[in-house]
């Protein structure tokens, strides 16, 4: 397939032979986003881990410490007497048997679940719909707790939980292409240094197999995790 000058010209910008700093990195991946919206900048994390062994399953929280620089849709399933309280701390929609009939019917224009833990039980019905979109809430990513309104307010402001997928890859969205670079690198650094403290006891050998950034349709940039302090 043809490639064209401008293309080219933006791929010509990264050496594929060269591991950056995660620096560098940052302000590369500004240098590579073409889009005429507001590109996501992603991380892709190899690690050297067996997800089908469950002592080998990474999963957690972390707070960006500059958000993801987008309005993250929270869906609050709660009983009657928590409804106010989760409206006030900021969910876009809040109830319970309505939402989980809309959610079987298909919709699912969200971006994350945060559930009181009396109405896990209902959530069977939705686990078909929810599980393939990572949509279902988890008492472990901190969606599943009865102190809903905290849990909204820090989704609200850039709280994010990530997992291994089955090849051993964590890939997740870490800000926009038009965060100043040294807020890219924050909250890259702030992700790895997470995942850096979750290291199985049972993973052997090398915990961090590659780390690329990129932004949307853009080259990925190849980093060189050392240069991540504190790891």
């Amino acid at each position: 397939m043809k490639i064209g000058k401008k293309r080219k010209a933006i791929i010509d910008l990264v050496d594929s032979e060269k591991a950056y700093t995660i620096n560098e990195a940052s302000e590369l991946v500004k240098k590579l986003t073409t889009t005429n919206f507001d590109a996501s900048v992603d991380l892709n994390i190899r690690l050297g881990v067996d997800p089908k062994q469950a002592n080998q399953m990474v999963r957690g929280v972390v707070a960006l410490p500059h958000g993801l620089g987008k309005e993250v849709r929270v869906l609050a399933l709660v009983t009657p007497d928590k409804e106010d309280e989760a409206k006030e701390a900021g969910a876009d929609f809040v109830g319970l048997d309505e939402y989980l009939d809309k959610i079987a019917g298909g919709w699912t224009d969200i971006d994350i679940i945060i559930a009181m833990p009396a109405v896990m039980a209902k959530l069977g019905k939705v686990g078909k719909v929810l599980g393939p979109r990572n949509l279902m809430p988890n008492p472990k990513s901190g969606t599943v707790t009865p102190d809903v309104a905290k849990a909204i307010k820090e989704v609200k402001a850039g709280k994010i939980d990530f997992k291994v997928d089955k090849a051993g890859i964590i890939h997740t969205s870490i800000g926009k292409a038009s965060f100043d670079a040294d807020k890219i690198m924050d909250n890259a650094v702030e992700l790895i240094q997470t995942i850096n403290k979750l290291k199985p006891s049972a993973a052997k050998g090398t915990y961090f197999k590659s780390v690329f950034m990129s932004s949307t349709m853009s080259p990925s940039v190849n980093i060189d995790v050392k240069s991540v302090p504190d790891l």
